[in-house]
């Protein structure tokens, strides 16, 4: 089974000057802005870096929430912040790693199995495979 998802990016100009807008296929994100203000100056809008980061917190998760659900666990709360960095590498850049911060709260369930868990999600999601970068995982648990 091959499951195919797409988005699209169009720039206008050239350079620092440039600007360009991203779309996902499923519209959740519509013409949003991007270029060099919003990815190297916090300018409103968002940037290739921002939609990895995204993209590894939601694949994370939800690879740990079937990890649980298969465990036996039928309860719980997880929340991932993802942080994409990207560094100077020669005359261009390149993303080294992302650093994944991770709170959960699940029913019986304890502290060893959750990170257990955890770090198979962080090792198995299909957006950490693709990612040739370091990944750290900081996981929080509360009982």
């Amino acid at each position: 089974m091959t499951i195919v998802k797409q988005g699209s990016a169009s720039y206008k100009g050239l350079g620092k000057e440039g600007k360009g807008h991203v779309s996902t296929g499923s519209g959740a994100l519509d013409n949003q802005p991007y270029g060099f203000q919003t990815r190297f100056e916090d300018k409103p809008g968002t940037n290739p870096e921002e939609l990895i980061a995204a993209a590894h917190a939601s694949c994370f998760t939800m690879a740990l929430s079937f990890a649980l659900a298969k465990a036996g666990h039928e309860d719980g709360t997880l929340k991932t912040t993802a942080k994409v960095s990207l560094e100077k590498d020669g005359d261009g850049f390149t993303v080294t790693r992302s650093d994944l911060t991770l709170t959960g709260k699940v029913a019986g369930i304890d502290k060893a199995e959750f990170n257990e868990l955890a770090n198979e999600a962080k090792a198995n999601c299909p957006i950490s495979k693709l990612l040739n970068a370091e990944i750290a995982l900081d996981a929080s648990f509360d009982s």
